[in-house]
């Protein structure tokens, strides 16, 4: 891994928590290069990672570092195994997110940047975060989807760059805040487009 990767990872990390996207030591971030995938650590607030404390896996799950890494691995290992042009991985507890993934109706589409963005937002059922059954729920919905919700738990995106990937979780905070402030009032939905939208 390089520097300017290392500083991007980590970077991203505080930018999300900085924005309250990553409440205590909630949410879990990784980035692949090559055949090896940084991921950040188990226990640690996204708000006070280093470089030194990325751990660093095969794709396979094999430990190639000390560090011990996030307990929800499995699901980044199972995201990168379906959806193999994405470089980075980002995996949020942030509060509207969690709040939409506890209804029982998906997210409506409401604005045209949710359709070039996210494009259809499926939502993930719920399995233990950490188990291998979360990971085969997110990389069936991953297979078609850049980004998803996983009920009662939070949100996944994958994306080419870790910087793209942070932006697209904040602006899926930011459709769950939105949908969450129409519920109860008369609103006009867009029609979501099939597969997911480009992204870089």
């Amino acid at each position: 891994m390089t520097v300017a990767e290392v500083e991007s990872l980590v970077a991203a990390c505080h930018r999300l928590a900085a924005l309250g996207l990553s409440p205590g030591g909630s949410g879990n971030v990784s980035v692949r290069v090559g055949a090896q995938v940084y991921v950040t650590p188990t226990g640690g607030a996204l708000s006070r990672v280093t470089a030194a404390d990325l751990a660093v896996l095969s794709l396979t799950g094999e430990p190639l570092s000390e560090a011990k890494p996030s307990k929800e691995f499995p699901l980044h290992l199972a995201a990168y195994h379906v959806r193999p042009e994405a470089r980075a991985i980002v995996h949020l507890h942030s509060v509207h997110a969690v709040a939409v993934a506890c209804l029982d109706e998906p997210l409506p589409t409401l604005t045209p940047y949710q359709v070039t963005r996210l494009g259809p937002l499926p939502l993930v059922p719920y399995a233990p975060p950490g188990s291998a059954a979360l990971a085969e729920n997110v990389a069936a919905a991953l297979a078609d989807h850049h980004a998803a919700l996983l009920a009662n738990h939070g949100s996944v995106v994958a994306a080419g760059a870790v910087d793209v990937a942070a932006d697209l979780a904040e602006e899926l905070e930011s459709a769950a805040q939105l949908a969450l402030l129409l519920r109860g009032l008369p609103y006009r939905k867009l029609p979501a487009v099939s597969g997911p939208p480009a992204t870089s």
